[in-house]
C-alpha cells in the first residue's frame, strides 16, 4: 500500500527502527529518536543498495517519489544512483571551493611574470580595492551579467569610467581563464559591455605657461606621489619634447654625452 501524508507525518518512533515502504523501493526510515528518513533500495551489479534521499518533512512524500524515479532512470542508463549522487557533491563542493578570488589568484600567477613588477602590483591593488571585496568569494560560475554589473556601476559612480572600463576588461580575462581551465563555463563580461556608460573623449588637459612655477614645484615636492623614474620623465619631456612612446623606448645608446644630444632612430613599429 502506498504512503499518504498522513501516514507519513504521523509516522512515531519505537525502540527500534522500522521502516514504512512506499512501493518501487522506496521506504520511510523511522528512527528512535523521532526522524525519519526517506531511502531507495535498489540492486546494482548484482549487489543491494541503499540510497540515502533526505529526511521528512524538508523532503515531502511527493520529492522522495521524484528522487526514486530519477534513480531508477539512471539505473536504466547503467548508472550507479549513489555514484551519481557523491559526483554531483563533489561538483558543488568544487564550485564553492572555485571562488572568483581563487581564480583570479590563479590567473594573475599564470600572468604576472610577463608584466612589470609595478604593473604587476597596480592589477592585484585595483582587484582588491574594487573587485575582491564584491564578488571574491562568489562561486564563478554563479557570477550572473547582472551580479558583475553592479560592481563595474559602483566605479563609475565615483566618476572613473575609464577604471571602470579596464576593470571590466581584466574581469572577462579571469573568466575566459576559467572556462580555459575548467572553473566556469560562460564570459558575463561579454553581455554587459553596452550596459556601460559611454566615455566622451575630449583632449588631454593642460596648463599656461604661467602655471609652470607651480607644477614643477609640486613636481619637486611629489605632490602626487609619483615614482622618481615617472618624475623624471616627466622633466625629460618637458625639456626635449618627445612623444612618449619615444621617451618610454630610448636607450642609452641613442645618446651622445659628449655632444650632449639624443638621436632617435626611426622604430621598426612606426610608419614609413
Amino acid at each position: 500500500m502506498k504512503l499518504t501524508f498522513m501516514m507519513v507525518k504521523n509516522a512515531k518512533p519505537k525502540t527500534k527502527p522500522y521502516k514504512l515502504s512506499d512501493g518501487g523501493g522506496l521506504h520511510l526510515y523511522v528512527k528512535p529518536n523521532g526522524s525519519r528518513l526517506w531511502r531507495f533500495r535498489y540492486r546494482f551489479d548484482e549487489k543491494e543498495k541503499t540510497l540515502s534521499i533526505g529526511p521528512f518533512p524538508l523532503i515531502s512524500l511527493l520529492e522522495a517519489r521524484e528522487a526514486r524515479d530519477d534513480a531508477k532512470r539512471l539505473l536504466l542508463e547503467g548508472i550507479d544512483p549513489m555514484v551519481e549522487k557523491k559526483k554531483k557533491k563533489l561538483t558543488t563542493i568544487q564550485n564553492y571551493q572555485n571562488t572568483f578570488k581563487f581564480v583570479a589568484l590563479d590567473w594573475y600567477d599564470n600572468r604576472k611574470h610577463i608584466w612589470s613588477k609595478r604593473y604587476a602590483d597596480e592589477v592585484m591593488k585595483r582587484l582588491e580595492a574594487d573587485i575582491f571585496p564584491e564578488i571574491g568569494n562568489y562561486p564563478i560560475t554563479e557570477i550572473e551579467p547582472p551580479v558583475l554589473l553592479q560592481v563595474i556601476r559602483k566605479i563609475e559612480r565615483r566618476g572613473a569610467h575609464e577604471l571602470a572600463k579596464r576593470q571590466l576588461q581584466k574581469c572577462g580575462e579571469i573568466f575566459r581563464y576559467a572556462i580555459a581551465c575548467g572553473y566556469g563555463v560562460r564570459d558575463p563580461s561579454r553581455d554587459i559591455k553596452e550596459a556601460l556608460k559611454p566615455v566622451k573623449k575630449s583632449h588631454f588637459a593642460s596648463i599656461d605657461v604661467r602655471e609652470l612655477p607651480e607644477f614643477l614645484n609640486a613636481l619637486e615636492k611629489n605632490d602626487a606621489r609619483l615614482y622618481q623614474s615617472t618624475r623624471n620623465a616627466i622633466k625629460l619631456i618637458m625639456l626635449t619634447f618627445v612623444r612618449t612612446s619615444e621617451l618610454i623606448n630610448g636607450k642609452w645608446e641613442e645618446i651622445d654625452w659628449e655632444r650632449k644630444e639624443w638621436v632617435i632612430p626611426r622604430r621598426a613599429d612606426e610608419n614609413a
